[in-house]
């Protein structure tokens, strides 16, 4: 039994999505989150700035005792976990792109991925792509604009639906009846997609698949945590006042649990 928390991080808030995916699977594990807003999004930004930006706060989670870190960002996991896994002596779990279920899944042969630049960019994606979905038509789209609407909490607005809508629509149009969410943003936009969707194609949030490998690890390793009340802790490189405003609206679960929030500052580039 390992008592220790996990350490999480994304570009921002989107890796709740995966926070709360792992609450529900792991309610006993004590979580240190870290969003680094001041520097997001992290799709549109060069590979080397986000291996800098990874490995810093993989150092933080580090000192700040972490027992294994989660990489709940598609771009950082993308650009900087082949390199996180050889520098640091730590386990860690990040986010698998789900082209093997979607094209396992579909009928008509042609699947859809929302993403960020930087994600469709990576190796790690190309060589899902290639290992996995290689007899399916995969229709790739960068989700721009869908990062900053979550950031701001907006979630619900004419913009939002607009917006989204032509995403999802445009997916539809390819005949796409699988579409991945890649990016850990995106699932906070889904009851807007959802009716859009109406049975036509199925979503696919892979966050409920990192939480159980985050299980699986923890329990071959021997680092599950005892029967506790868990404690979270927020880390923002950004505004103090923007995560007292979206951890409420994008995790309302958090009401209910002891959590802190404080400020992160990283170093300057």
């Amino acid at each position: 039994m390992d008592a220790r928390p996990i350490g999480m991080f994304d570009s921002g808030f989107g890796g709740l999505s995966v926070l709360r995916a792992l609450m529900e699977q792991l309610p006993y594990e004590s979580v240190h989150y870290v969003s680094d807003s001041a520097r997001c999004p992290y799709g549109p930004q060069p590979s080397s700035h986000i291996l800098a930006y990874s490995r810093e706060i993989t150092q933080f989670l580090i000192h700040q005792g972490c027992k294994m870190i989660v990489v709940a960002c598609n771009t950082a996991t993308a650009s900087a976990i082949h390199t996180l896994r050889q520098e640091f002596d730590i386990p860690f779990v990040g986010m698998e792109p789900a082209l093997k279920p979607a094209a396992k899944a579909s009928q008509t042969g042609t699947i859809g991925i929302l993403a960020t630049h930087g994600t469709f960019h990576g190796a790690h994606f190309q060589r899902t792509k290639e290992r996995y979905a290689h007899e399916v038509q995969v229709v790739s789209r960068v989700g721009n604009g869908l990062v900053e609407l979550v950031e701001s909490g907006d979630l619900d607005s004419p913009t939002a639906r607009q917006l989204v809508g032509g995403y999802i629509q445009d997916l539809l149009a390819q005949h796409c009846d699988q579409i991945v969410l890649g990016c850990t943003h995106y699932p906070f936009l889904r009851p807007i997609m959802d009716p859009i969707v109406a049975g036509k194609a199925q979503i696919i949030d892979p966050a409920p698949a990192v939480a159980r490998q985050v299980g699986r690890i923890l329990q071959d390793q021997s680092l599950q945590s005892p029967q506790q009340e868990p404690l979270y802790q927020f880390f923002s490189s950004g505004s103090l006042f923007q995560m007292q405003e979206l951890i409420p609206i994008l995790l309302p679960e958090m009401a209910q649990k002891p959590h802190r929030l404080a400020e992160w500052i990283p170093t300057p580039m």
